[in-house]
């Protein structure tokens, strides 16, 4: 009972500094997202993925949403089962009973014994204890809002898109101006630098930036950013999101000047990743976690 207890006290303690991270524009702490949660150890998009990246320390995980025939909302990245589970079939063709019948995949694509969790499941378990960032998700911006709200979550939920400004406006007006909303623009594709513009006059707590090469451009566009007093989300796990400075260059190829800290020299403040352990372990060591 003790240990639970001290266990319960830590995790209050490193959601309560991630939050803060999370809302000091110029703070030095940078925030750890983890890709679909620990799926490297766990499924992904799963309640072990998610428990594991708060007992090892992370920021945030990332999650992806799917709805049901019958309106359930359940976490999932793909519009069908069949990848992740031993299941086959769109979400939205299957109940939640038959969603719960199912079994999820490993890393590896053996079945194991977890459940796909419901929405309602993750927010029970991540109360508290982690941010959560709805990646797929903004069709269902509403809900996940309500939700929120009703489980005093709010603000722990990170939701984002890469829709402009009136659009998110016009359609989630309340849930914009009172949760976390995160724009994503591609740095060097036409119109980012207009893109940014319009949701600094907003204030977003951060701007997801993603690009498949970085030059002078991107990189005044990324100043611009911080000019704003808006974080910098960069993410790590895919070489064609941050230009070839990715996880595996870190991790495979022991470089880990020209992935990490190249991310932490070029304005990240927020790194998603699929590593989560490892970087939280760099960033330690150089006193940014």
């Amino acid at each position: 009972m003790l240990a639970g207890l001290m266990c319960l006290g830590a995790s209050a303690a490193s959601f309560s500094q991630s939050l803060k991270a999370l809302n000091d524009p110029r703070g030095k702490h940078v925030v750890v997202v983890a890709h679909r949660g620990d799926w490297r150890n766990a499924p992904e998009n799963s309640l072990p993925a998610i428990q594991h990246c708060i007992d090892m320390g992370v920021d945030m995980v990332e999650i992806d949403l799917q709805k049901t025939r019958d309106g359930h909302l359940i976490l999932m990245h793909d519009f069908d089962v069949n990848r992740t589970s031993n299941g086959q079939g769109r979400v939205c063709d299957l109940t939640l009973e038959e969603i719960k019948k199912l079994r999820l995949k490993n890393g590896m694509g053996r079945v194991t014994t977890v459940q796909i969790p419901t929405i309602e499941e993750v927010f029970a378990l991540a109360k508290g204890k982690i941010l959560i960032n709805v990646d797929k998700g903004y069709d269902y911006f509403g809900e996940v809002y309500a939700l929120a709200k009703q489980m005093d979550m709010v603000e722990q939920i990170v939701i984002k898109s890469g829709h402009r400004l009136d659009k998110v406006q016009r359609e989630n007006s309340e849930a914009l101006k009172n949760s976390i909303y995160m724009p994503v623009v591609t740095l060097d594709s036409d119109g980012a630098e207009q893109f940014i513009d319009e949701w600094a006059t907003v204030h977003p707590v951060a701007i997801e930036c993603c690009f498949g090469r970085f030059g002078e451009r991107e990189k005044a566009l990324i100043q611009k950013i911080q000019g704003y007093g808006i974080k910098v989300w960069i993410n790590s796990l895919w070489a064609s999101l941050c230009a070839g400075h990715d996880d595996d260059v870190a991790v495979l190829d022991g470089n880990i000047k020209d992935s990490w800290q190249w991310l932490l020299d070029n304005g990240a403040t927020l790194i998603q990743t699929d590593r989560p352990a490892l970087l939280i372990q760099y960033l330690k060591k150089n006193h940014r976690h």
